[in-house]
């Protein structure tokens, strides 16, 4: 049988929309050629693909870029608010924090990302059915 999983009883978690998950140390934010093609429909580029300053190659993958300070090129701060310019079409990487495979290895595991994330543990409560469906959500 297998063993059973640690959140068996769901998971607060509620966006506070700190912009944490949006920067940091460099990393990649892996989009598909199908996320991109709508972001950049969402941005009104009729090419339906983004520059090199939003989209960089890595191997045979595409990630958007970052900026020096580590903020996503569609993360934007003004003053106290913080938000991504292209919510309505972010990429499955960002649609599905915080219940990534990672963060989900252990109650422990889980509880580090609270030390980036305040909407960890708090607020809404996530059933288990819920936080596999969006864990074991694939890209196009």
């Amino acid at each position: 049988m297998a063993k059973e999983k640690w959140y068996r009883a769901g998971l607060a978690f509620e966006c506070t929309q700190c912009g944490n998950c949006c920067s940091g140390p460099p990393g990649y934010v892996w989009v598909t050629k199908k996320e991109i093609r709508a972001i950049a429909r969402f941005l009104g580029r009729t090419d339906e693909w983004l520059s090199a300053a939003q989209l960089r190659r890595v191997r045979f993958r595409y990630s958007l870029t970052e900026r020096p300070d580590g903020d996503c090129v569609f993360l934007k701060r003004d003053g106290d608010l913080v938000g991504c310019t292209i919510y309505p079409v972010r990429p499955l990487q960002c649609r599905t924090w915080p219940f990534w495979s990672y963060n989900l290895t252990s109650e422990q595991a889980w509880n580090r990302s609270t030390e980036t994330c305040p909407g960890i543990n708090r607020g809404r409560r996530h059933d288990f059915v819920s936080i596999e469906d969006i864990r074991t959500q694939k890209p196009e």
